[in-house]
């Protein structure tokens, strides 16, 4: 039988999600955890990735158990073993044939500024920026990104097809954090913090609106703009259709 999780972690403290050999990472923690539980070698399949310092309030993922198990009792199993930095919120049963990466409609993500004084409590938590960014500039440089676009200019790695597609970019501040909100269907490696980058630039006059327009226009031409620290992002939904009661 097939099951999907749920996961929310601290990303500050893994090598990321993806399972690394030396490293401690998100995946291997849970598969360490699942096989413990199940006597044998389990392994999960991810959303996807994300990286060092990133971190998750609904990351997911899949696994297949050959043994009847309680999936409430599982759930409290597998979080005395992974505590405290990864806690599994939900897990059901879904078909045999689903995939967490491949059955996406849509992924949100938030990325956390703090626009207030420096506080070290936020450190790996959010990123917090000197000078202080201009926020209208940054909404007005966010709006290009919206809709269909090849992506080149903004993902790190090569890739055989560039082109996503980004449904929303929302901004939020309150009491001096600034959370900006991403929703859309595929998003590359490092993409979300380069946009966050060119968006900076743009604020802090390093960079002009032309220049994000030109990046998207002819991704054959290369341009590099700032990359955003990890610390501020999170993973904060993934929506699936009625496949798994979403």
């Amino acid at each position: 039988m097939r099951y999907l999780i749920s996961i929310s972690y601290d990303g500050s403290k893994f090598y990321g999600f993806q399972r690394l050999l030396k490293h401690h990472t998100v995946q291997k923690s849970i598969e360490e955890a699942l096989s413990i539980i199940a006597k044998q070698s389990v392994l999960i399949k991810g959303f996807g990735r994300t990286d060092r310092g990133v971190h998750a309030y609904d990351a997911k993922a899949t696994f297949d158990l050959s043994i009847n198990i309680d999936l409430l009792s599982l759930q409290k199993a597998l979080n005395r073993l992974l505590h405290p930095y990864i806690y599994i919120t939900n897990i059901k049963q879904v078909p045999p044939n689903f995939h967490p990466r491949f059955n996406v409609l849509k992924k949100e993500y938030i990325y956390k500024i703090n626009m207030g004084q420096y506080n070290p409590l936020y450190a790996d938590y959010y990123y917090q920026p000197d000078p202080k960014p201009d926020i209208k500039k940054m909404v007005a440089c966010s709006q290009l990104f919206v809709g269909i676009h090849n992506f080149k200019n903004f993902t790190s790695g090569k890739r055989s097809n560039y082109e996503s597609i980004i449904y929303d970019i929302k901004f939020i501040e309150k009491d001096n954090i600034l959370l900006i909100k991403f929703i859309g269907k595929s998003f590359y490696r490092y993409m979300i913090r380069n946009l966050i980058g060119a968006m900076l630039d743009v604020a802090n006059t390093k960079a002009s609106i032309e220049d994000i327009k030109k990046a998207l226009e002819h991704p054959e031409i290369k341009k590099q703009f700032k990359t955003a620290i990890p610390n501020g992002l999170y993973l904060n939904k993934i929506e699936y259709g009625s496949e798994v009661d979403e």
